[in-house]
């Protein structure tokens, strides 16, 4: 039986929704892309990607040629919509749905029966639920999965992404998918979609374990990065190498300590547990002191950064990386930007920033915090303090011998210029 989905309208074209669209345009589905940014728009239009991913860019423009693939501001007809819009935090950590929810309302009056509705974006437990309530209101001519059960008008999936930027085309077509349907009919039908391209395994489930499989996810790399980088505090303190400490315990059969760093990144990482403690703070303690030690971080560096600039006369800072990892322009909740932040609060002094990945800093870290964005050549002569911030491949060419001119003082936040051979033989 061949695939009832012919056209395919993608809400959301940033680090998820491209690439997905992409893979589906690539294997012969028509895709409508929508984003409200008008530049995104017309810069997918033309060929050209705005986000730094292998293999993005000639996809891209492959798929543009054969028309498989447009981008405009507003969602069309379809068979099948696909929700890829971020779902933030508030500053109270609440999760922010407004744009999952502007998304509906804008795709709603299109909705016909037969449709499926998948959502990628990240949803508190009972979230789809939620959705299928505000589709409801909105359309109130069509019967909804979670009033209608298997007869419904419309079906509805929560399928959520589990991409690693820098990789994201090979983890969407070889990573295994979890798709849960509020019946097991909106199940099947989504498994249809992800079978055009994704050669990984499927996990199908209900709504609800969906939502929170994707933040339990999420939730273990962030305990598991805040017990390394408390690890890394008490070694400051009690005068230890907190990367030997972690490689050698590393060794043991049962250990699996990741990298401490200056804090943790991404639109996932810092974001989701929020979701589950929001949901229930007396239950999640453990993951509620995680987000609070690893949110932490990056004032820690600062601190660190300061107290050397002390010992130097006239001091020149200069950081390195932006991104919130390596070899990548993502710059979504990097700690590196609230290290930058945190510095300027209490230095007043020059302050140099390298960011590779990045030609266009709209960021406000040049007016409002007085830095300079240098190239790597001019931060190495120029600064007598190093921040080594993000672990890019332009920052792991540099030697050693470059950096360890007298007087200048190096804090490597990602362990990657260590002096020692034989700890460096474990990096």
């Amino acid at each position: 039986m061949g695939n009832p989905f012919k056209h395919i309208c993608m809400i959301g074209l940033g680090y998820v929704g491209l690439p997905t669209a992409l893979l589906l345009a690539k294997r012969g589905i028509e895709v409508t892309g929508v984003d409200i940014d008008a530049e995104r728009v017309a810069a997918i239009n033309s060929g050209r990607t705005t986000i730094v991913e292998p293999g993005l860019d000639e996809m891209l423009r492959d798929v543009v040629s054969s028309a498989m693939l447009r981008a405009q501001d507003t969602p069309v007809a379809a068979d099948v919509f696909i929700v890829a819009v971020p779902t933030p935090i508030t500053a109270n950590y609440a999760p922010d749905l407004s744009h999952v929810r502007a998304a509906l309302n804008r795709m709603a009056p299109l909705l016909e029966i037969g449709n499926l509705v998948i959502l990628e974006s990240t949803l508190p437990v009972g979230g789809t639920e939620m959705c299928c309530e505000w589709l409801a209101d909105a359309r109130p001519d069509l019967s909804f999965p979670h009033k209608a059960g298997e007869g419904s008008d419309i079906r509805v999936v929560y399928c959520p992404e589990r991409v690693l930027p820098g990789n994201t085309l090979f983890e969407m077509t070889h990573n295994d998918r979890v798709i849960g349907g509020i019946t097991p009919a909106c199940t099947m039908a989504a498994l249809q979609i992800y079978q055009i391209f994704s050669q990984g395994g499927y996990h199908m489930t209900n709504t609800r374990t969906a939502e929170l499989v994707k933040l339990v996810e999420n939730a273990y790399r962030d305990v598991n990065i805040a017990f390394a980088n408390e690890i890394s505090t008490i070694c400051n303190v009690l005068d230890v190498d907190p990367w030997e400490v972690c490689d050698i315990a590393n060794n043991h059969p049962r250990v699996d300590i990741l990298r401490q760093g200056p804090g943790v990144g991404g639109h996932c990482i810092p974001i989701d547990p929020w979701f589950i403690v929001h949901s229930v703070p007396e239950e999640a303690r453990l993951i509620h002191m995680a987000r609070q030690v690893n949110n932490d971080r990056p004032r820690r560096v600062a601190e660190q950064v300061i107290s050397v600039c002390k010992e130097i006369k006239s001091p020149v800072i200069a950081c390195l990386g932006l991104a919130y990892k390596a070899d990548t322009d993502d710059v979504r909740e990097s700690p590196s930007i609230s290290v930058i932040r945190q510095l300027r609060k209490s230095y007043s002094g020059r302050l140099l920033v390298v960011e590779p990945n990045i030609t266009d800093v709209s960021l406000d870290l040049t007016e409002d915090y007085r830095s300079e964005l240098v190239d790597l050549s001019v931060a190495l002569d120029s600064a007598n303090v190093i921040v080594l911030l993000t672990d890019h491949k332009e920052f792991r060419r540099v030697r050693w011998e470059q950096l360890s001119l007298s007087g200048r003082k190096i804090i490597d936040t990602r362990g990657i210029w260590r002096k020692n051979p034989r700890q460096e033989a474990n990096i």
